[in-house]
């Protein structure tokens, strides 16, 4: 016997018109509605709602982007995923976003212009709305550049142009408060390891601790200052390396935690105790500053309020709004990794 199909069986693809035709509105309107640029009442949006969950219908993003509507997608331009500090930023932004009804789109450029331009055609290629830079190498003219053909959201700097934001975090004036407290302390001989000297963030932050000497009157040397990059294993080097100088030194600013943690082992390793033989602050306030032993004594800097930040500047910016979030002063965070002489 002949088998037939039902007259209801549902279709295998599920459209736009099909949509309109459930919730008794033209296909244009929910298209605007699907784009959040409809201006229709709250009974007809909810009516289209109801429509798209019954029928299960999901927008073809592509199709939206060619017919002039918006992907509802945003480029991130992170330098690496797994960073302990970038990682809780990217978080922030999707949460942001998630909420706004926009996909985040992540791309790492490594701390390299090159990369990081690469990464921006990708996403430009993907018909992103818009585009977050997370600090990064890229030049600023070139970031001018990119905010000429769609809003752009940067961190870590300070600058300005149309369709463009910048967010900047006041690390002159941590670092400063980081040293400040260990000079409260009584103590003088403060020994500093660096960012990476190309980072923005790592000049301010050693201007912050010379600022912060120099208003104590204690003299400025050379000798206490260690390079790093802002990674667990160059702390780690800057301590041995000033372990073995024979240099003095009483207490330990690294311009990070990452490099927080590597100090404060390899003083484990020279059979040093924190706090009871050396003093460490940190900067940043990872998750982990709290947890290790001893808890560390950090600047908080929110990388989680950071990805807000940055993701609310830029649906401002889509809205065609003049974005007006600040991120927060830094705040020293006082645990047990510091005592008084």
């Amino acid at each position: 016997m002949k088998s037939t199909k039902s007259a209801r069986t549902p279709p295998s693809k599920v459209t736009l018109g099909m949509v309109a035709e459930v919730s008794g509105v033209s296909p244009s309107t929910v298209s605007r509605i699907l784009n959040g640029t409809a201006v229709v009442s709250q009974e007809k949006k909810d009516a289209v709602d109801r429509a798209i969950a019954d029928l299960g219908f999901v927008p073809n993003p592509i199709a939206r982007v060619l017919a002039g509507g918006r992907s509802l997608s945003v480029g991130v331009v992170t330098q690496a995923i797994d960073s302990p500090y970038y990682g809780v930023a990217l978080r922030g932004i999707e949460e942001v976003l998630d909420a706004a009804g926009y996909v985040p789109l992540f791309a790492s450029g490594h701390w390299n212009a090159k990369e990081e331009q690469r990464c921006i055609d990708t996403l430009r290629a993907r018909r992103v709305d818009g585009i977050i830079v997370l600090t990064g190498r890229l030049s600023d003219d070139s970031l001018r550049k990119l905010a000429k053909e769609l809003p752009v959201v940067v961190t870590g700097r300070t600058l300005k142009a149309p369709s463009l934001y910048a967010l900047n975090f006041n690390d002159f004036e941590g670092a400063r408060l980081a040293t400040h407290h260990l000079l409260t302390q009584g103590h003088r001989k403060i020994a500093f390891i660096t960012g990476d000297p190309v980072h923005p963030d790592a000049q301010e932050r050693l201007k912050g601790y010379r600022a912060a000497l120099e208003a104590a009157g204690v003299k400025y040397k050379p000798a206490l200052v260690l390079p790093g990059l802002f990674q667990e294993d160059s702390g780690v080097m800057a301590v041995e390396r000033l372990i073995d100088s024979r240099e003095p030194f009483t207490a330990i600013f690294a311009a990070n935690d990452q490099m927080a943690f590597g100090a404060s082992l390899a003083l484990y390793r020279r059979g040093l105790r924190v706090p009871e033989d050396v003093s460490i602050v940190g900067f940043d306030d990872l998750a982990g500053a709290a947890h290790c032993i001893p808890p560390l004594t950090t600047i908080h800097q929110a990388g989680l309020e950071l990805g807000r930040c940055a993701a609310q500047a830029l649906l401002d910016l889509l809205g065609n709004k003049l974005p007006t979030v600040q991120l927060p002063e830094p705040r020293l965070i006082i645990r047990s990794s510091t005592r008084a002489l």
